[in-house]
């Protein structure tokens, strides 16, 4: 038996020791370190580099901010991290369900790291193939398990790390989807929005509600910030959210127009151009989904 389960063993080991990201951390404040993605979707070419991936140095250990798109991305960015200042993770927050966000929590657990999610987590169930799991490499993917929160945020939870208050807020209608939170720390002034937040490429509304994602980013917008952080995109000042709610506003206004107009949802695809944010990644492959799904939403509304 040893015979057999000793070249299995080599095999997994060499196996999740041959990928490697590259990971660069980017230092926005002296406590937040950050991986920045692509402005792309998941391929075997990013292999799921495409999301933010954040740690707060609380002093004691590490608050780490969406755990990223594998257990290997995981494992690697905290590896880097610890180059820096050797500390534990101290706890692991998901800004929502989908899966870029969270697939690295399966290295976490293997920490025994609290890991921390929306209530509305609770309703996901684990799928046969994650998207994730469809579109990169295998040798990317290695090792990687669907890990959820075990602990929840039913509307607003509020918890002390080394004297530093941390707000976990739960956006209670659909925004960006059903299951987002937003987290501030008030003494660095800084809000880590998730896919609330998208800057350098267009967001994706497929899951979304546009009316009352806009409703929740005017609630970001009017807090005292200096940082928002957002689920993908390098920007990260207190402007960083002006992009994304610039184009669903206008949206909103433009598809809500062209239904009061009588149009159809075939024309109003083709018409609504919004032509301004032709130079942002992902325009050709995300804005005219956009459209379809705000005009049927609006419409519905109506």
């Amino acid at each position: 038996m040893k015979r057999v389960l000793m070249p299995l063993l080599l095999a997994t080991t060499v196996q999740l020791c041959a990928f490697e990201y590259g990971l660069t951390p980017s230092k926005v404040t002296p406590e937040i370190t950050c991986f920045f993605g692509e402005a792309e979707a998941m391929n075997t070419k990013n292999n799921g580099n495409m999301v933010n991936s954040c740690f707060v140095n609380m002093g004691s250990g590490y608050l780490v901010i969406d755990t990223g798109a594998s257990y290997l991305y995981a494992k690697e960015a905290y590896s880097k991290i610890k180059e820096s200042q050797d500390l534990p993770v101290l706890m692991v927050i998901n800004t929502h369900a989908h899966d870029d966000h969270w697939l690295g929590n399966s290295y976490y657990n293997e920490l025994n790291v609290s890991i921390i999610g929306s209530e509305t987590f609770k309703e996901e169930t684990k799928l046969d193939q994650t998207r994730m799991q469809k579109n990169i490499s295998s040798e990317a993917y290695a090792g990687t398990t669907q890990i959820f929160p075990t602990q929840w945020v039913k509307d607003k939870k509020i918890i002390e790390i080394a004297g530093k208050e941390v707000i976990l807020q739960r956006v209670s209608k659909k925004g960006h989807s059903a299951s987002d939170l937003f987290v501030h720390i008030p003494s660095l002034k800084t809000v880590f929005a998730g896919d609330l937040v998208f800057n350098e490429r267009i967001p994706s509304l497929r899951d979304g509600d546009i009316s009352h994602w806009i409703e929740t980013l005017e609630t970001i917008k009017a807090m005292d910030l200096n940082y928002i952080i957002g689920g993908h995109g390098a920007n990260v000042d207190k402007h960083a959210i002006d992009a994304t709610y610039r184009y669903l506003t206008l949206l909103k206004t433009q598809v809500s127009q062209a239904i009061e107009e009588g149009e159809e949802i075939e024309d109003v695809v083709n018409s609504v151009t919004m032509d301004a944010f032709k130079g942002f990644k992902m325009y050709q492959t995300m804005h005219r989904q956009n459209v379809e799904v705000t005009y049927r939403m609006l419409e519905w509304e109506q």
